[in-house]
């Protein structure tokens, strides 16, 4: 995956990340699949979400292809990154957990992250990810994009959340949590040409795993 790297000036950043978001909108349609049925009932159902966090474990081959492009990953406010896990503290929304089967989806979620994020850099221009949403019932991640400082866009589509390897809630009434582990983090199609584009490599596609995501939600 070794690669050149070339300078690019945050107009053109701002240019190319305009032209992927855009194409990264999907269809207002809504399937009759997605709406519940009528005995399905929520098993949790949380409002005005403060407190715990979102927690992506990296996926070691992500960071090796981002050193690969000679860039350096940072964190961005109150988000930390701790032996190969970021951290983003939940400042916000809201969460309904289904009985799986029930009803498709069967999470759903509009999960704040407010003031962090990430970043990535190659000594010359600095993007940041940052005020990530969770919209599980979507299977996306969105959040504000801006670049050496600049706002690009805001309430980008960034990333797919792939909810088939998510395990059951898990309940810790002690601590007074519920803990959803197991969602595949990866980059969408539009995302991984734009980064290759960037960076003037073919080394990143399409589903390109991130992660694997663990939200960890304040019950009480």
């Amino acid at each position: 995956m070794r690669s050149s790297l070339r300078p690019f000036s945050m107009i053109a950043v701002g240019g190319m990340l305009a032209l992927t978001l855009a194409a990264c909108g999907g269809s207002s349609d809504t399937d009759a699949a997605d709406s519940p049925k009528a005995d399905a009932s929520p098993v949790a159902a949380l409002t005005n979400l403060t407190g715990k966090m979102t927690e992506v474990v990296v996926d070691p081959a992500f960071l090796t292809g981002v050193t690969s492009l000679k860039l350096t990953p940072g964190v961005v406010g109150k988000a930390t990154l701790t032996n190969g896990t970021l951290a983003f503290p939940i400042t916000g929304g809201d969460a309904t957990y289904y009985t799986p089967g029930s009803r498709d989806p069967y999470v759903e979620s509009n999960i704040k992250h407010e003031g962090s994020g990430i970043s990535l850099t190659d000594g010359k221009t600095k993007v940041e990810l940052t005020n990530f949403v969770v919209d599980a019932g979507k299977s996306i991640l969105t959040g504000d994009v801006a670049a050496n400082g600049t706002s690009v866009v805001k309430g980008a589509p960034l990333f797919f959340l792939d909810g088939s390897t998510l395990q059951p809630l898990q309940v810790d009434k002690a601590a007074g949590t519920g803990v959803l582990f197991g969602t595949t983090v990866s980059l969408t199609k539009e995302a991984a040409e734009l980064l290759n584009k960037t960076y003037n490599t073919t080394a990143l596609a399409e589903f390109f795993k991130v992660g694997v995501a663990r939200i960890t939600l304040k019950l009480a």
